[in-house]
């Protein structure tokens, strides 16, 4: 039996996904009720600039103060698609307090004070839900809290920023150069007039905090992510990729240590082969491959951003959190029982791409080699082209320790053979 008394909704937020949450809310309002067990309802949407046309919202609903909002008496659920760290924290705790369940889509709070929020979330007896802070539509931290529970996952390794995979895949399909890309991306929409947190890598790497603390059930920070950003990704890059019949890509990697003593969460972009899932991936999508001990590798595809892709997550959470409203129970919370430290990326053992400008004269290569061999580095393939007395050495490493391969870089740059290191990049997903 359904019950007649709706449970409100107050809307945190009304950009791009907020305005799609309440458009959604209101057309589908029968079936939400159906697959819910009851009626759900805007209480009223709090915003900053009041005066802006809002169609398909009542005006009588918006309002400048949040806080108050929270306060009234009769809120259920709060869904805070507000981003950044203030005043989203203030006014989530503020629903807590209140007797509030809370859907949040900000990947950087959750990053950054997740412990705190999940603590407060428990101590009131509520649920923090988040599905939309990572990889927009596509159904990921559920599987991950929920589906696979039961299960051991070792590696998540994926594409979770859209802006950057759209700017990539097209210098991989048309060679366009790096601006060139990324003007086509700003003309289109999947850029921001500062592109500096996808580019850069801050989001992905948020994205990467939240992941990996659920994978590996243990505290995972935004502080904790290596980060490394795309912007120095050139045509030659991808030329070298293709000979070595491979694709770039920036990737989020979370891997537990083979003994299971500590975990290592990094962004970087990096050279995949083509024959991985991920290299297949184009345009603006996000993808993310999880490897588990019982059910192998699973790979998660979608749409990673948008303000109808988001909002599928979030009235998803909505559902799930007014059911357990209802059932006057609460779904998962945070799970760090294993409290793993995670390791440097000097620790991380990984495989580099090198290309050098050298004098093109003997002896080169053996000094080179002999480099990479004090550092304990050996050397998988190297291909040398050379004329006019310069030449180019582009080296491919086995699998060594970050560190390592860092140390080779910095005494390569010493040697006086080696004009510069016109490239580096990792090379992934073998």
């Amino acid at each position: 039996m359904m019950r007649t008394r709706p449970l409100k909704v107050a809307l945190l937020g009304c950009g791009v996904v907020g305005s799609e949450v309440a458009r959604i809310m209101t057309t589908h309002a029968d079936d939400l009720a159906a697959r819910i067990g009851a009626p759900v309802e805007l209480a009223g949407v709090a915003v900053r600039r009041p005066s802006k046309v809002r169609e398909g919202i009542d005006p009588a609903l918006v309002t400048t103060d949040a806080t108050a909002l929270l306060k009234r008496g009769d809120v259920d659920v709060a869904i805070e698609v507000i981003g950044g760290i203030e005043p989203a924290r203030t006014l989530i705790t503020t629903a807590f307090e209140n007797g509030i369940s809370v859907v949040s889509a900000n990947k950087a709070l959750l990053a950054q004070d997740g412990a705190a929020l999940h603590a407060a979330a428990e101590a009131h007896g509520l649920d923090l839900y988040y599905e939309a802070a990572v990889a927009g539509a596509i159904p990921l931290v559920r599987p991950m809290r929920e589906s696979l529970a039961g299960d051991k996952i070792n590696r998540v390794m994926g594409i979770v920023n859209g802006t950057t995979n759209f700017i990539l895949d097209k210098m991989d399909s048309t060679g366009a150069g790096y601006q060139e890309a990324l003007d086509e991306a700003t003309a289109l929409g999947y850029a921001e007039a500062d592109p500096t947190a996808d580019v850069e890598g801050y989001d992905a790497a948020a994205k990467a905090a939240i992941l990996a603390g659920i994978a590996f059930h243990t505290r995972v920070r935004l502080d904790d992510v290596y980060r490394e950003g795309m912007t120095e990704v050139s045509a030659a890059d991808f030329a070298s990729a293709k000979r070595m019949g491979c694709t770039i890509k920036l990737l989020a990697i979370l891997e537990r240590a083979a003994d299971g003593e500590s975990v290592t969460a990094r962004v970087h972009p990096a050279m995949i082969p083509l024959s991985h899932p991920l290299a297949s991936v184009r345009e603006a999508y996000n993808a993310v491959f999880v490897e588990a001990e019982a059910a192998g590798r699973l790979m998660f595809y979608g749409p990673g951003a948008g303000g109808s892709p988001t909002a599928s997550a979030v009235l998803g959470d909505l559902v799930a959190v007014c059911r357990n409203k209802l059932a006057e129970a609460t779904g998962p919370g945070e799970s760090a029982y294993t409290q793993l430290p995670v390791s440097p990326m000097g620790d991380v053992v990984t495989r580099y791409h090198i290309s050098l400008d050298v004098a093109d004269k003997p002896g080169v290569l053996a000094q080179v080699a002999t480099t990479f061999a004090e550092h304990g580095v050996s050397i998988d393939t190297v291909r040398q082209q050379g004329k006019d007395g310069e030449a180019s050495l582009v080296v491919v490493t086995h699998r060594a320790p970050d560190a390592a391969l860092s140390g080779t870089v910095e005494a390569l740059r010493k040697l006086d053979t080696v004009r510069g290191v016109a490239s580096i990049m990792r090379v992934e997903g073998e």
